[in-house]
């Protein structure tokens, strides 16, 4: 028996998905036909829970259980298979992937489990299929190419390797490396304001796994789809390192799983296509061979959306975009830029900025995220309020789908034909094909930029300033507003530079803004702003905010202080991983909403963040903040983040998910949006019916059933996708 699943694990046969689903004849030849249904289902749910518990806490080897755990899930599969194999084969392909799910768990913890590895190794060689190679499995690559994420960036974190923040002399944080303004300079008042808002123990750590003691499963084996590959000189490889850092983004999840050394499902097999002809060359390949396709530009999403699902049957392939990274022209008459979709945006911007031009497209994540990323989840950048969102820049775009190229054939500045298909390419998230290459508007690099900064009393009066900004069209490329609580961080994140002169200078402004002006410290907020354009455009600008500010009882910051709060963005992006070493969870989510709703949308948003933590027993309240980003005639975009201690709680993440649900919950009854910039991914997509309607959720199925009709594209983002049901 055990050859048998011994071959049936390695031969991979996970084609069809729900066979509990399937009509009672097939049961009925199970021999289970007298064990009602539910039973069933709470059987797999049982064992389901429980191996999954044992597997998200390695610390708890209970031997015994496991050991049960691997006998009843061979026991299980035996009762199942001993009469599925007079089936035909499509039928038998079909209806064993929950079965084989458990076989490959029974894996992973005879893996896991020192007595397997002390008695009995070859049965665990045989199961796991290793071979002597450090990957436990035979490793295929071709051409496998030296790109900057496998080179210079984390696996189980935010951003650059070389950058994090470390602790020194017990009290003083630093940000390792020299890529940002704060780098290798002492930060002598974080750990302090950690350890007041979020209970921060620095004797009590919770540092990462290393990557050499993940346990990293055995990808799916489709060798013909392999074959084609090596056949067309595809670049691919199935090695463990390159599937594993593609087979996420950077939401909580994501990174709180690395660090516990929790991997799921992942990517079977990496491809790297170098051009547009082989990105059909591998779709193809994916049709013909069952195969599905997630696409990766900079691996920065926040949604899921790079997650692959759990219950996938076929071999999954990650598409990376890093070698299509190339600018095709530059338009000077048109001001226009064609680029590949895999260009990153600091890369993009540099080599325009080197002919004179600027995108002006800067999201947060520009040092990683790619122009295909920023199409496909309809992105915003900081200085917006200039050049605009992704979709008002975007002049032209190629889709490679299943069906074949989506492309308008005239590349004009606009188009009254119909139905704008590029409207329905930007936030597809990847279910219906692969950005290929895009055009974009480019302007003059400005001829100058000039930071600013406002102070504002409370945290209304600096909203009722944003409002009346909007209302008089002076607003600035980058306007932003930070509640209290980020504002006292970010004095926080101050550095120490040694200088007296600039320490009593702080004093005397601190003594100026608290005691004259009557400005509160619990209730103090600030605006950064960022000017560009020509010398005339920036001082017009400058003056008119300054004077608007004033009216509205505001002070002026200084550019210092708008400079640093700007480029602080960057830097503090490392924070949560920081935070993570010490049994800090945080997460960020945003929204879009009317002006008249964002000062109740902000203040129940913020407290429901904090009663849910309260009621699941933190040490402290969660630390809840927002801070307003974007600026427009109707409204606003909204940035929320919390954090939270969660020593003391079993399950962190459960928490997460609460907060999550609960702030969206309350966000859609405010009156906002879904999501601004972020997308739908994953992890929102239980609201995207309330978000478009019964009729809009019918015209995207529509859209994804015709262009992919075997789910080729098969993410899970955004929408759910109905399976094909047995005919039997």
């Amino acid at each position: 028996m055990l050859a048998f699943f011994v071959q049936l694990f390695r031969d991979h046969v996970v084609r069809l998905n729900d066979w509990l689903d399937d009509n009672r004849q097939l049961r009925g030849i199970y021999g289970m036909s007298d064990m009602p249904r539910e039973i069933w289902l709470d059987l797999f749910e049982f064992w389901k829970v429980r191996i999954n518990n044992v597997r998200m806490n390695r610390k708890e080897k209970d031997e015994s259980f496991i050991c049960e755990a691997i006998h009843s899930i061979l026991y299980f599969t035996k009762a199942n298979f001993q009469t599925v194999k007079q089936f035909d084969e499509e039928v038998t392909v079909r209806n064993v992937k929950i079965v084989i799910f458990f076989l490959q768990t029974a894996v992973w913890l005879f893996l896991d489990l020192s007595i397997f590895r002390n008695n009995s190794p070859d049965i665990l060689l045989e199961i796991s299929g290793m071979n002597g190679t450090t990957d436990g499995y035979i490793v295929q690559e071709n051409n496998v190419p030296d790109t900057y994420r496998d080179r210079i960036l984390k696996w189980n974190g935010w951003g650059y390797a070389d950058s994090s923040f470390v602790v020194r002399d017990y009290t003083n944080v630093v940000l390792t490396g020299n890529r940002y303004n704060i780098s290798g300079k002492t930060l002598p008042y974080i750990m302090k304001y950690m350890e007041g808002k979020l209970g921060i123990n620095i004797n009590i750590q919770t540092p990462s796994v290393r990557y050499e003691d993940l346990i990293i499963p055995v990808p799916f084996d489709n060798q013909n789809f392999v074959n084609f590959l090596l056949s067309n000189n595809i670049s691919f490889s199935n090695k463990s390192n390159y599937r594993l850092v593609r087979s996420h983004g950077h939401t909580v999840h994501d990174i709180a799983n690395l660090r516990n050394g929790t991997v799921g499902r992942i990517p079977d097999i990496i491809v790297w296509p170098k051009n547009e002809e082989e990105v059909v060359t591998i779709i193809d390949g994916a049709k013909k061979f069952d195969v599905v396709i997630i696409p990766i530009g900079g691996g920065t999403s926040v949604t899921g959306a790079l997650e692959c699902p759990s219950e996938e049957a076929r071999s999954i392939c990650s598409l990376d975009m890093a070698l299509m990274n190339a600018i095709i022209y530059i338009d000077e008459k048109n001001f226009l830029c064609r680029a590949q979709a895999g260009i990153i945006g600091q890369n993009l911007e540099r080599q325009l900025n080197e002919k004179g031009y600027t995108c002006g497209h800067e999201p947060d994540s520009v040092e990683f995220s790619t122009l295909g990323g920023w199409i496909s989840t309809r992105a915003s950048g900081m200085k917006k309020n200039k050049y605009g969102n992704i979709e008002d820049l975007l002049v032209h775009v190629s889709l490679a789908t299943p069906r074949g190229m989506i492309r308008r054939q005239c590349q004009v500045p606009r188009l009254s034909g119909g139905p704008d298909l590029q409207q329905i390419i930007l936030g597809s998230e990847g279910i219906l094909g692969v950005v290929t290459e895009a055009t974009v508007k480019i302007f003059r690099k400005p001829e100058m930029k000039k930071y600013g900064s406002f102070v504002f009393q409370t945290f209304e009066q600096g909203v009722n300033f944003f409002r009346e900004v909007a209302k008089q069209r002076c607003q600035c490329a980058s306007l932003r507003l930070v509640d209290n609580e980020q504002f006292l961080m970010g004095q926080a994140m101050k550095t120490y530079n040694g200088s007296l002169l600039k320490s009593v200078k702080h004093a005397l402004e601190n003594l100026y803004v608290t005691k004259w002006k009557n400005f509160k410290l619990d209730e103090i907020v600030a605006a950064t702003c960022v000017y560009e354009g020509t010398r005339e455009e920036v001082n017009s600008e400058e003056r008119k905010l300054v004077a608007l500010a004033e009216s509205m009882d505001g002070i002026s910051g200084g550019a210092d202080n708008g400079e640093y709060g700007y480029r602080l963005t960057f830097a503090i992006a490392y924070l949560r991983d920081f935070g993570m070493q010490f049994s800090i969870m945080g997460e960020s989510f945003e929204t879009s909403v009317p002006w008249d709703k964002v000062m109740s949308l902000c203040r129940n948003v913020k407290e429901v963040i904090r009663r849910e933590g309260i009621a699941s027993g933190t040490i402290l309240p969660p630390l809840a903040t927002c801070r307003v980003t974007q600026v427009y005639d109707s409204g606003a975009c909204v940035y929320f983040y919390y954090a939270f201690n969660y020593g003391g709680l079993s399950n962190p993440m459960l928490l997460c998910d609460q907060i999550e649900k609960k702030a969206r919950d309350e966000i859609i009854a405010c009156g906002g949006s879904i999501s601004h910039h972020h997308g739908i991914g994953k992890f929102r997509k239980q609201w995207y019916a309330a978000s478009v309607g019964d009729a809009g959720l019918l015209t995207i199925r529509a859209l994804k059933e015709k262009l992919d009709p075997k789910n080729i594209f098969g993410s899970g983002n955004i929408i759910d996708v109905e399976k094909e049901k047995s005919k039997l």
